[in-house]
């Protein structure tokens, strides 16, 4: 049986591939995994048969026999480190692809998430206007930083690792932001990418969803 994962039923993003089982398709594609899908509603979500799998709610989860896990990294993590294709080999450099999957979610989401919260659920507030510059600069704080780590490499540490799936799909939150612009070599990392076949296979699957629900 291959593992299953939940999804949105109606994806908020529609289609764009920010919803967080993107990460999990994407790692799922890259090691050649095959996997079901199981559509959730936001009212199901919240029932106790999805609460069990997930104790706040949300998406995505995993199940494969027994084992069920829930938060994309730990996720993405568990994949990685039982296939092929998305951890080094050699020990210093797994590390390496680890500690930049933990700085993805821990130091670069956060910013960029509290951007993208306020610029969907806030613009009609009357401190929008002053916060929204707040918001980016923290924001810039961090794309400044990881450009400058990453330069004109393809990669973060050598070869594509599940460090920088995340990274990406955490930077293509900034995609309506346009912040992502002022950073020519963020923006050329992230498309670099969208282009692997795999991001293109787990792309077209979720916003396949998207489609058959708005049909």
């Amino acid at each position: 049986m291959p593992p299953t994962i939940t999804a949105f039923e109606s994806s908020p993003d529609r289609g764009r591939g920010q919803a967080r089982d993107m990460r999990v398709r994407w790692a799922l594609e890259e090691i050649g995994l095959p996997y079901d899908v199981r559509l959730v509603s936001f009212a199901a979500m919240k029932q106790p048969a999805h609460l069990a799998l997930h104790p706040f709610g949300q998406i995505p989860t995993y199940q494969d026999g027994d084992l069920a896990l829930f938060e994309s990294g730990a996720i993405v993590l568990h994949l990685a480190e039982r296939h092929d294709g998305l951890l080094p080999r050699e020990a210093n450099a797994r590390a390496r692809a680890i500690a930049w999957m933990f700085a993805a979610l821990n130091t670069m989401e956060p910013p960029i998430v509290e951007l993208g919260m306020a610029m969907l659920f806030e613009r009609d507030k009357s401190w929008y206007a002053d916060r929204l510059p707040i918001l980016q600069d923290r924001a810039r704080i961090r794309l400044g930083e990881l450009t400058r780590r990453l330069g004109k490499a393809d990669w973060l540490d050598g070869a594509f690792s599940a460090g920088d799936l995340m990274t990406v799909t955490v930077l293509r939150r900034l995609n309506t932001s346009g912040l992502l612009k002022e950073y020519p070599d963020l923006a050329a990392y992230v498309a670099r990418g969208e282009a692997r076949p795999a991001f293109k296979r787990a792309f077209d699957a979720q916003l396949a969803v998207f489609r058959a629900a708005d049909s």
